[in-house]
């Protein structure tokens, strides 16, 4: 396969192919690794023709050098993968005789060792008051928006709401799936319902199609939208607004109820079963913010000694 000529589309959909019949990734999965492996080939190989057998170890180290400025040391986990299984499918077709694997740097991460990064109160009224609900997508955004703050959902688990799921009667959302492979009930707060109404009213395209967020522009319009494009749209909506977020995407929006719940006395426990964690491990960087609780653990600083 030496002598084949390559698109990056092409070498990209050969290590698609490859990954779903020796580890049978699901979709959502290979999407993610797409995503990154197509930034490094187009980093190291340049335009189409690429050569993939012109990839060296210092190409490696200069993007990953690259991404530590773009994502989180948690982030960075991911590419990594992504970057070791294209290496792999690499050496397995013959266009590399290198372990590429191997030149990947390290990258420093001490689990809880950072703060949770939310919005400052300042920076979310700076959000809630930067929709323009004349735009193509606004009622749509803010819908997004003001669900993710909320009720502090990962994008796929909003994405993947349909309208039976909300019980406008009882003021509910049904979560058919998580991350814990359980579904969930949690209330409907007002303000989330309302916003979802005025977009259903004035803005969601005439579809039969059940998902209540959907694209609005293009040939996909009707069609559901992914939980990658929300992120997108979440991005797009921090930096109209101006706003320094320390987490581009809708995680932030996460973060933020979390950190505000526990800054109101709830406990973790309780943080953790509304955020959809399976293992209170997870929850308990946001125990950093609980000063009062804090300052009944910190021991008193000794007299210095005359």
């Amino acid at each position: 396969m030496t002598d084949r000529s390559w698109t990056l589309d092409s070498l990209v959909e050969a290590y698609k192919q490859h990954q779903r019949r020796t580890r049978g990734l699901r979709e959502r999965t290979l999407r993610g690794y797409e995503h990154l492996v197509r930034l490094f080939a187009r980093s190291a190989l340049g335009d189409d023709p690429v050569d993939p057998t012109r990839v060296r170890s210092v190409h490696v180290i200069g993007f990953v050098g690259a991404m530590t400025d773009r994502y989180s040391p948690r982030s960075m986990k991911t590419v990594r993968t992504a970057l070791r299984s294209f290496f792999r499918f690499l050496r397995v077709e013959g266009l590399s005789d290198e372990r590429l694997e191997l030149a990947i740097p390290v990258v420093a991460h001490w689990r809880l060792s950072a703060l949770p990064r939310s919005l400052s109160e300042q920076q979310f009224k700076q959000v809630l008051a930067s929709f323009d609900t004349s735009t193509p997508c606004g009622f749509r955004d803010r819908a997004i928006v003001m669900c993710l703050s909320t009720l502090g959902l990962r994008p796929q688990e909003l994405a993947d709401l349909c309208l039976e799921d909300i019980d406008w009667r009882g003021g509910t959302v049904q979560l058919r799936s998580r991350k814990t492979r359980r579904g969930a009930v949690l209330p409907l707060p007002r303000e989330a319902g309302r916003a979802i109404v005025d977009y259903l009213r004035e803005e969601r395209p005439q579809v039969h199609e059940r998902r209540v967020f959907v694209q609005h522009l293009g040939a996909r319009r009707g069609k559901p939208i992914s939980g990658h494009t929300l992120s997108v749209a979440v991005a797009r909506v921090l930096r109209r607004a101006g706003v320094d977020a320390p987490l581009q995407g809708a995680y932030v929006f996460r973060h933020t109820v979390a950190s505000r719940m526990v800054q109101r006395g709830t406990s973790l426990k309780e943080v953790a079963d509304f955020l959809g964690h399976q293992c209170l491990d997870t929850t308990t960087i946001y125990a950093k913010l609980d000063l009062p609780a804090l300052r009944e653990v910190a021991l008193p600083w000794p007299e210095a000694i005359r």
